[in-house]
């Protein structure tokens, strides 16, 4: 699958990272079971098989390498029959929420499917798998499996099982559980045949070990993205909502002049400039603007640049660059067609997180429906 075609050294690197972690948990608990925080697990993923971290973003992947996305999820062994969440829908729930117990079934596959599709485009991957980690008592097992499309030829309702709280059914895939109350969807993981099984010892004192000089090569654990700036700015109108019929995602439709189909620019609402002043190569005071580079997802490189009077948003240059692969790729617009705020909503997206790597380098991914509103409503002053 993913881990076997990686090199030896990653793959010790990365057994030896989850067991430095998983031999801390008596920071946390009593339990013979070590603990693994989610977010470590992805970090060290990340880290040990040198991998892109996408979990800040809340696509459908948390992380991917080369032509492959990766779902990564961590939860005690138990039985080996877990049931683990892999989305969540609260900000559609106006789609189902006066749906039957079939109609919610569809629309949930309907919208996973969506979302792993574009997830897909805006990265270039080919391949999409399920990495685990699951906690025994002393050890750790890891285990990977395909991660499929919802197939609607093959869907169907569990009407034994199903209750007024959860939705369940199946595809020739895999089984799935849908919690009502949370908007959550679960899937089941079958866990019998592990690609990798070693123990973990928990210390008995882990203070002492992170105060020597061994525990120092492992802090980096926990770096990852957050030793970045980065912000969320959002694919629509702050101020109305939607997308502009001749601006921003519509700016080709704008007047003017003669413009390229392909032509468009990210909105960056004034507060951001303020509030996180030095963040792009933008002088607030003077208007002065200076060329970046900007990576996206699939690692191409394209230059950019803040653009229009008060820096309200930027785009490639040549704009048609950015334009084409966020009209085209991602969205699937056909030429020609307005941008609204439903075919952002179709797939799932409404935001991109904009990450610092340093002063004229600068990473963009897709974020979640809602990302820009909690962004805004933590930050803006």
């Amino acid at each position: 699958m993913f881990f076997d075609k990686q090199t030896k050294a990653e793959q010790e690197h990365y057994i030896k990272l989850l067991q430095v972690v998983g031999s801390l948990s008596n920071l946390f608990s009593e339990s013979k079971t070590p603990y693994l925080y989610y977010r470590a697990a992805e970090n060290i993923f990340c880290k040990g098989l040198n991998a892109n971290n996408l979990a800040r973003g809340d696509v459908s992947f948390d992380a991917f390498k080369g032509d492959v996305g990766i779902g990564l999820k961590t939860f005690v062994h138990g039985n080996g029959k877990k049931f683990e969440k892999v989305a969540e829908f609260n900000k559609d729930i106006e789609k189902f929420r006066h749906l039957d117990e079939i109609g919610t079934m569809e629309k949930i596959a309907e919208l996973r499917n969506n979302r792993i599709a574009a997830t897909e485009r805006a990265h270039g991957t080919t391949k999409k798998l399920y990495h685990l980690v699951t906690r025994k008592n002393g050890k750790f097992e890891l285990y990977e499996e395909e991660m499929h499309y919802i197939d609607f030829d093959t869907l169907k309702l569990d009407k034994k099982k199903t209750t007024d709280k959860n939705i369940f059914f199946s595809d020739q895939h895999a089984n799935y559980k849908f919690y009502i109350a949370k908007s959550t969807l679960y899937k089941q993981f079958f866990c019998d045949n592990p690609i990798a099984s070693f123990a973990v010892e928990i210390l008995d004192n882990p203070f002492e070990f992170l105060l020597s000089d061994e525990s120092k090569q492992y802090y980096m654990v926990h770096e990852q993205e957050d030793k970045y700036e980065q912000v969320f700015l959002p694919l629509y109108s702050a101020r109305s909502g939607q997308v502009e019929e001749k601006s921003g995602l519509n700016q080709w439709n704008a007047g003017g002049r003669v413009r390229h189909e392909d032509e468009v620019y990210i909105p960056i609402p004034r507060w951001i400039h303020k509030q996180f002043e030095g963040f792009f190569p933008y002088d607030i005071e003077t208007d002065h603007k200076e060329s970046f580079t900007l990576i996206l997802p699939d690692g191409r490189e394209i230059p950019a640049k803040v653009c229009q009077q008060g820096g309200k948003g930027f785009m490639s240059k040549p704009n048609k660059e950015l334009g084409h692969w966020i009209l085209r790729t991602i969205l699937e617009i056909p030429p020609g067609q307005l941008v609204t705020y439903h075919d952002l909503d179709r797939v799932g997206i409404d935001s991109v997180l904009i990450t610092k790597n340093d002063d004229y380098r600068f990473k963009i991914n897709f974020a979640s429906k809602g990302s820009y509103a909690d962004f805004e409503d933590e930050y803006k002053e």
